[in-house]
């Protein structure tokens, strides 16, 4: 999916797509963890209004779908699932009370342990996904080129550019959110492996990997 691309047809197409391409990884409870992140997440977080937070549990379990859905790192899982439940509930309160201002909104969160920014976009997401898309490995390199830089400045221009999409696919007469169009083009480049994969089983698509790389948090 070219982010360039302002065929909306292709953008819904890629959109519609999204449930399928996650029960195409197959990967062990995927499908019950996006649920919980699209669906019933958000649900308990506007239950919460005027004051919404987050709990330890209820991160730790946004943490697994996106370590399940991008890369599992298991020490950001533990650190999280570490936190007092008394920090993590002022924290996501000052984060939510912040928006739209984002910046503030995630500068608040990545107080948290384990917690980078990409992280705090899904936390941000779930609650105000017209506001903070999520900061995923494939929808970053579609937008900006590359998934290296993990910091608040580059979630910014993430953000704006995904803010500037929705509204100009929108105003194509479809209702489009940050949120859609990042789910968009994760389902895009998840579609796109899958289509090399089975043309080229052997493609090995890490060879860039280097496993002694330090990550920062994310």
């Amino acid at each position: 999916m070219e982010f360039e691309c302002s065929t909306l047809s292709l953008w819904r197409e890629a959109l519609s797509s999204y449930s399928s391409r996650i029960q195409s990884l197959n990967k062990p409870n995927l499908v019950s963890l996006d649920d919980f992140y699209r669906n019933e997440l958000p649900s308990l977080l506007h239950q919460r209004n005027p004051s919404p937070f987050i709990t330890t549990s209820e991160l730790s379990d946004l943490m697994r779908w996106k370590l399940t859905r991008g890369k599992w790192r298991p020490r950001l899982l533990d650190f999280v699932s570490a936190l007092d439940e008394a920090v993590v509930k002022s924290a996501s309160q000052k984060a939510f009370q912040a928006l739209p201002d984002i910046s503030k909104a995630i500068s608040e969160l990545t107080v948290l342990k384990g917690v980078g920014p990409a992280t705090a976009s899904a936390v941000l997401a779930a609650y105000a996904p017209d506001v903070a898309p999520f900061m995923s490995d494939e929808a970053m390199v579609a937008a900006l080129g590359n998934s290296k830089d993990y910091t608040l400045k580059q979630y910014l221009l993430f953000a704006n550019k995904l803010q500037e999409k929705a509204k100009e696919l929108t105003a194509e007469g479809e209702s489009f959110t940050p949120s859609d169009v990042e789910r968009a083009l994760w389902s895009g480049a998840v579609g796109a492996k899958l289509l090399s994969s089975e043309s080229d089983p052997d493609l090995k698509t890490d060879k860039s990997k280097n496993p002694n790389k330090r990550r920062r948090k994310r």
